[in-house]
């Protein structure tokens, strides 16, 4: 029923397995000893009241109530349940139109190029699954129009990330409620994957560090530990929607896992003090950011655009495509993750996400693999 995500299968164990890791877009943080728990960074920070529970810290932070917040599984989690949530509903409106006597299959809309997963999973679902485009000649942007252009009336759900994976382009908080309106008129469901919305410039933060469509119509965000935080191992993510939808969204969680008591406690308080997390995480995407946009500015082989605030980017090569960039990175044991699963075999992603010493480190050995690539053509 499910297909395979080529992209987690081939990027599982790589990290680890290399030397240098320009693949990896969370802002990593120290991990326990082998038989620890608690996240080096977090053992110094405050804990929160007894009486402060997670979904109200949340809750607190997007200015909505706790009916509206549903703690997952981590952010795929979030989307996987979201998206049964939306299809599920879908599902039943038919079942309850008896005018209708044709069948009717749900539909999800998922920008492109885009994450692989997030293709996957709604397929997996039993939805058709649709695409709409974010061409790189419009960098990128977000465009409600092509939204509006694409839609079908048995659309249920419409999936956009912001930050944008792969490129990194933002989207504004009046762009985002363009989108739902359009998605709201269809009677449709806007899911927005924020987990790079923290990913930017310090006077740019807003929730969780950055512009967020939590509280529009006919819409439901996700975000996580993971990227902004560097909490991966913790496993907890979260959605925010409307209370009914939050309703739908629970029931799903009965047919999946459920978060482990310590990964919630590790999570209050790591939201307790996101601020304090957050300052050291912004200096990581300022350095990472300069880093990086200094690197392909410098290089006449390489095009693409490092957006504001943000340690990752989507980029060409004149002369080999995404697939050859990554395998002759790989030969010396650089991560670096091909444009093929992003809907775009040309191009190669470049992710900065661990300390700026580290990546510099990689960027001068991925320099001499660009070198080498461009000399053979």
């Amino acid at each position: 029923m499910f297909p395979h995500i080529d992209y987690l299968e081939w990027i599982t164990g790589r990290p680890e397995a290399a030397t240098h890791d320009l693949g990896s877009s969370d802002l990593r943080r120290a991990v326990p000893e082998p038989d620890g728990i608690v996240p080096p960074e977090l053992e110094a920070l405050p804990s929160p009241p007894d009486d402060l529970d997670l979904e109200t810290i949340i809750a607190d932070a997007y200015d909505v109530g706790t009916e509206n917040v549903l703690v997952t599984a981590g952010a795929t989690h979030a989307n996987f349940v979201a998206m049964a949530a939306a299809i599920d509903d879908a599902n039943a409106d038919e079942e309850t139109d008896e005018a209708d006597d044709e069948h009717r299959d749900p539909r999800v809309m998922v920008e492109k190029p885009g994450y692989e997963p997030l293709v996957a999973t709604p397929d997996g679902l039993g939805a058709t699954v649709d695409r709409f485009r974010r061409p790189e000649e419009d960098g990128y942007e977000l465009d409600p129009g092509r939204i509006e252009a694409a839609m079908d009336e048995e659309t249920c759900c419409v999936v956009v990330t912001n930050r944008h994976n792969p490129s990194g382009r933002g989207a504004s908080r009046e762009t985002l409620a363009e989108a739902s309106r359009i998605t709201a008129d269809n009677d449709a469901t806007l899911l927005v994957d924020e987990v790079y919305a923290p990913f930017c410039a310090n006077g740019e933060a807003s929730v969780f560090g950055g512009p967020t469509a939590a509280d529009l119509p006919n819409t439901v965000v996700t975000n996580s530990m993971t990227k902004f935080l560097g909490f991966g191992p913790v496993r907890v993510g979260w959605l925010v929607a409307d209370a009914e939808f939050v309703s739908r969204a629970r029931s799903v969680m009965f047919h999946v896992p459920a978060i482990s008591a310590p990964g919630m406690a590790l999570t209050r308080r790591a939201l307790y003090a996101e601020s304090d997390l957050a300052d050291g995480s912004r200096e990581r995407i300022e350095a990472n950011r300069e880093l990086l946009a200094s690197f392909v500015a410098e290089r006449d082989d390489l095009s693409g655009d490092v957006p504001s605030g943000c340690t990752y980017g989507f980029f060409a090569h004149e002369s080999a495509d995404g697939d050859e960039v990554s395998a002759a990175a790989w030969e010396e044991d650089i991560l670096v993750v091909p444009g093929r699963f992003f809907d775009d075999s040309d191009r190669f992603r470049l992710s900065l996400g661990l300390d700026t010493a580290t990546v510099k480190e990689g960027l001068d050995a991925f320099e001499d693999v660009l070198d080498t690539v461009s000399a053979k053509s």
